[in-house]
This record gives structure tokens, C-alpha cells and sequence, in this order.
């Protein structure tokens, strides 16, 4: 039998999914979560063969909850759902090593497909994303100004990330200016869009 955890904060789709994959034979259902710190801790607690993790999800992405998983070297598989085909999302899960990159649009017959795949250490990737991995953009942005534009993108001013960041306002007006120049965009608005569209923040 392959112990299967489910994270998905649609609800709807969450139940689909659950529902589904109780009918194979082969398959079961260890737990599900609606965000991704429920998703760490029924991880934790399970320890599932195969962990099936919306992208984005409240309190911890599907990424985070990836990364937490490698770094305490659970054994179990990973597979990302997205409705998104952003090329910096797909490098990052490549970066971690995950098993399975497929679109929430697939059918459910695929998913199902490379559960059983990858459990056989094989990767599964949806075809759509593969393209978009092979058309990878190199992120031009560093630590620092990725760091500052998720603070903008959460509202933050430039006095109030100074202080979070304990850089001085001088210093974040010239992260802000290069990540703008570097993004060839006008403001920090658009640059943490492009930043967004492209999964880079």
C-alpha cells in the first residue's frame, strides 16, 4: 500500500482528490491538511510514502513544507500541484529534488499514474511545465532584494523594513533602485509583480 498525504487549501479539490484515490486498491490516505503547517505536522506525525502539496497554501507554501521535508531526510516522495507554470516555482522544486511537478489541471488518471511512478523512483513532470523549465529565466536578483521585495509585496514601507531588516532606509531605497533596474521595470510595485509572475519572490 503507498500512505499518501494530501495538502490543498481548496477544499473542494482537496476532497476530489481524497475521495478518488481511497477507490484504488493500492492507495490510501494517511491524512490531509488546508495549509501548510497543518501539512508539516501531519508529515511529521504520518510519515507518508508520498506527500502530495498545493504550491500555494497558507502559512507555509508547498515548496517551504519541501524544503522542511529534505531537510530532515524524510523518505518520502514529493509531488508539487500547481495551477501555475512559473519557472522560478519549477526551478526551485528542482533545486529540491522533488519527484512530481504536474498541473492541477491534469486528469486525475495522470496524478493517480505518478504517484505510482515515482514510488518506482521515476520523475514525472506535465508536459506544459517541461517547456516552461526548458525556457528557464536565471532569477538576476540577490538574496537581500528578493528578501526586501517580499516585504514590499506584504505592505511593509521603507522605514518599517529598515527596521525589520536592521538596514538603514538609504540601504533599502538602493536594494529597491537595483532590483528595479535589474527587473527593467519603473517601481517597486511593478518590480515585486514581475518578481510575483515569474516565481521569483
Amino acid at each position: 500500500m503507498i500512505r499518501i498525504c494530501i495538502a490543498e487549501d481548496q477544499q473542494l479539490l482537496r476532497g476530489a482528490l481524497v475521495s478518488i484515490m481511497e477507490l484504488e486498491e493500492d492507495l490510501i490516505i494517511a491524512g490531509e491538511a488546508a495549509d501548510g503547517a497543518e501539512a508539516w505536522a501531519l508529515i511529521e506525525r504520518e510519515q507518508p510514502d508520498v506527500c502530495i502539496l498545493d504550491i500555494e497554501m497558507p502559512h507555509l507554501s508547498g515548496l517551504d513544507v519541501a524544503a522542511k521535508i529534505r531537510a530532515h531526510d524524510f523518505p518520502c516522495k514529493i509531488m508539487i500541484m500547481t495551477t501555475f507554470a512559473r519557472a522560478g516555482y519549477l526551478q526551485e522544486a528542482m533545486d529540491l529534488n522533488i519527484e512530481a511537478y504536474i498541473l492541477k489541471d491534469e486528469p486525475i488518471e495522470y496524478v493517480i499514474g505518478a504517484v505510482r511512478k515515482i514510488m518506482n523512483s521515476e520523475r514525472v513532470i506535465s508536459q506544459d511545465l517541461a517547456a516552461t523549465l526548458f525556457m528557464n529565466e536565471k532569477n538576476p536578483l540577490n538574496e537581500r532584494e528578493v528578501n526586501v521585495l517580499k516585504l514590499v509585496k506584504e505592505g511593509y514601507t521603507t522605514n518599517e523594513i529598515s527596521k525589520r531588516l536592521f538596514l538603514t532606509k538609504g540601504t533599502i531605497r538602493n536594494y529597491l533602485s537595483l532590483s528595479i533596474q535589474k527587473l527593467e521595470v519603473e517601481t517597486r510595485q511593478q518590480a515585486v509583480q514581475k518578481a510575483v509572475e515569474k516565481g521569483w519572490i
